[in-house]
């Protein structure tokens, strides 16, 4: 593609924040110290977990760069990076969650494969680009259409990075056409990332937001769309990020048997305090994230000192000093929720955290239920555990 190129090896990758913890090298996944996420409700920059497949992308020429898409009856077009821009101007803020996040803690039950991700791989930004649906109206496919009249169903993306699940070719993914065409999806093709250009390891010069929905289907480095009857037949649509039961292992696994993921359950972790951590007799803070996919708000979290034999709520919010109330206007309906919850601490203990959503959906309360060979979507009670230091002075 003119203007961008996918790089053979790892040897021009972009310059990464030194406090990373690296689960991956080539290709490069990462994600910050979980205290690092609740010190800010928009996550920085350098801070965001990174997730790749390959050696990340190189704009060289970015006037001659542009994005085809492809009806389905075979009619393509070249959008450039101008032509996108020239359309209003869409900010949301949004939280992005690797699929795959906490699947550390998944694997203490059971081996899975995939990178092994702590609490951190999840961030909040403000990210800014045009609508995909006004995009796509420009295209003449109206708004709120979920079926063409040559029958299109799905928008598929595809990135220019490549990477070895595809055999070399280059990662894909696909949403439902009603999705793409809902103006209140909020579907970006950003450009922006709080409030800058984006950085190469976010998708620079352009990539897709779809709020509420898994990490993999807001593609980076954004090459095409095309518009297509069916879902994406991408490794990562049909050979992975699907929930299967624990009684599925890689022998008797069936694909086909389960549709891909895309909203993500309702979640939250405790991030002031690590695995195992030592505090001081007395009140100990207890602060974290909760989030839930769909756009649905946080109702509640409940934290226990005792393992989950008794509850207090903590309280929410988003942005300090304004309170926080689920499905509320003011609100961020995309982004995460901070909880934070005082305790007196006298012992040790196993402090456990779960959150509510507005849909009354709760996280269940063990990993193991939940256990699935990929080691995606593990949102069981969050537990940490503490032990009371006593000073010598």
């Amino acid at each position: 593609m003119p203007g961008i190129r996918a790089p053979s090896d790892y040897s021009e990758e972009p310059p990464r924040h030194p406090c990373l913890k690296i689960n991956a090298k080539e290709p490069f996944n990462a994600e910050p110290p979980r205290s690092n996420l609740i010190s800010s409700y928009v996550t920085p920059v350098d801070l965001f977990y990174k997730r790749n497949h390959g050696p990340i992308p190189v704009v060289e020429d970015i006037e001659s760069y542009s994005v085809s898409v492809t009806a389905l009856q075979g009619n393509t077009r070249a959008l450039f990076i101008k032509d996108i821009r020239k359309l209003q101007k869409h900010t949301v803020v949004a939280t992005l969650q690797c699929a795959g996040n906490r699947r550390t803690a998944m694997s203490k039950t059971k081996t899975v494969r995939g990178v092994g991700w702590d609490i951190a791989a999840i961030g909040n930004a403000v990210w800014s680009g045009a609508k995909l649906a006004d995009v796509l109206e420009q295209l003449g496919i109206p708004k709120y259409t979920n079926v063409t009249s040559s029958g299109g169903k799905h928008v598929e993306f595809v990135s220019i990075d490549k990477c070895k699940e595809e055999n070399g070719g280059p990662y894909k993914a696909s949403i439902p056409l009603i999705q793409a065409t809902n103006p209140e999806a909020d579907v970006l093709l950003a450009y922006e990332m709080n409030g800058q250009t984006l950085k190469r390891d976010h998708g620079y010069p352009l990539r897709v937001i779809v709020p509420g929905v898994i990490g993999a289907r807001s593609v980076k480095w954004l090459d095409s769309m095309n518009i297509i009857a069916e879902e994406c037949q991408g490794f990562f649509m049909q050979k992975d990020y699907k929930m299967f039961p624990p009684s599925v292992n890689w022998d008797n696994i069936d694909w086909s048997t389960r549709r891909p993921q895309h909203d993500f359950p309702v979640q939250c972790a405790i991030c002031s305090l690590e695995d195992v951590s030592m505090v001081k007799h007395g009140k100990v803070n207890i602060k974290g994230y909760a989030v839930s996919g769909g756009g649905r708000g946080i109702e509640r979290v409940d934290v226990s000192i005792d393992g989950g034999k008794s509850w207090v709520e903590a309280s929410r919010y988003q942005r300090i000093g304004v309170p926080y109330v689920a499905d509320d206007a003011n609100c961020d309906k995309w982004a995460w929720v901070f909880f934070e919850a005082e305790a007196d601490i006298t012992h040790g203990a196993e402090i456990v955290a779960k959150a509510v959503d507005t849909a009354a959906n709760v996280q269940p309360e063990n990993v193991e239920v939940i256990w699935n060979l990929r080691g995606i979507l593990n949102t069981s009670w969050h537990r940490v555990h503490v032990k009371v230091g006593h000073s010598n002075m």
